[in-house]
């Protein structure tokens, strides 16, 4: 496809330097093959600041000025697809391996956190909240509370209003949408989660390689289809920190695509198809 001449084109020198620049900020890998696509998906950045070359803008984004830009520049790189419920077998793996423990953790009213890493719109976290109040509803009153974080400033607006259009609901059961959601005012095609929700997750920007402000440990971590943006090289920095940030016999999940190479060199076990537990030799690991 030809592409207009008026509309500004990005060369291999401006490439480079974006992506040079978007992988020191935030990890992202980008090749010279996804250069029509960061071209395209760009160019509404360089309308926001009102400037005609790609030349001009990567030299903004790379200045002191620049550094709120770098935000807006890895949201626009970033594709924000997400969906409720999805890979069922994570959940399940919650029901079974987790849930026990989370009951007895509500008795002794000791905490329950959990993290969803890159949680996009807020569709993962509030799936992990419906999931596990609706198989217990004592811990809404627990001390229980679900993280989701993501490096993007625009997803992280909408999954704090925590409404979603009916389309974005497929994947919920009419059971959950009648008990965890509620209907926007008049509105026929929106739904916001319920207090219940809302009340046990909140919503961080955070850049994964940035430093982490996170106090308490995580029985499970979610960071679905986020590794595939980053080299072998930038994963291997997130394994141990994950691995720092379970609490003993914790869960990491990962997308379906994604696998941690040498699991037992980062502190890893297989669990099951993308399910990741932390070693630690003073578990009981026949339980």
């Amino acid at each position: 496809m030809r592409q207009s001449p008026d509309l500004p084109q990005l060369n291999d020198e401006q490439f480079d330097a974006i992506a040079g620049l978007a992988y020191r900020e935030s990890g992202i890998k980008l090749v010279r093959e996804k250069k029509l696509m960061v071209q395209s998906r760009l160019r509404h950045r360089l309308r926001a600041l009102n400037l005609d070359a790609f030349s001009a803008y990567a030299d903004h984004v790379a200045s002191e000025d620049g550094a709120s830009e770098r935000r807006f520049m890895i949201s626009a790189l970033t594709t924000n697809v997400s969906q409720f419920f999805r890979e069922a077998h994570h959940f399940k793996m919650l029901s079974d391996r987790l849930m026990p423990m989370f009951r007895q953790r509500i008795e002794r009213h000791e905490r329950i956190r959990i993290w969803s890493a890159g949680c996009s719109k807020g569709q993962e976290p509030y799936s992990i909240a419906m999931h596990l109040l609706r198989l217990e509803p004592a811990l809404a009153t627990a001390n229980f509370k679900i993280l989701g974080t993501d490096l993007d400033p625009q997803v992280i607006t909408q999954a704090r209003s925590a409404e979603f259009n009916t389309s974005e609901l497929n994947g919920v059961s009419e059971d959950d949408l009648n008990t965890f959601t509620i209907a926007c005012g008049d509105s026929q095609s929106r739904r916001r989660m319920s207090d219940v929700l809302t009340q046990v997750v909140s919503v961080k920007e955070l850049n994964l390689f940035d430093d982490w402000p996170m106090q308490f440990a995580f029985d499970a971590i979610f960071c679905r289809n986020v590794m595939i943006y980053f080299d072998q090289s930038k994963q291997a920095q997130l394994w141990p920190r994950f691995k720092s940030a379970l609490s003993t016999a914790g869960l990491l999940f990962l997308g379906h695509s994604e696998r941690i190479l040498s699991p037992n060199a980062y502190g890893f076990r297989s669990a099951g198809p993308t399910t990741y537990i932390k070693c630690d030799d003073a578990f009981d690991w026949s339980k």
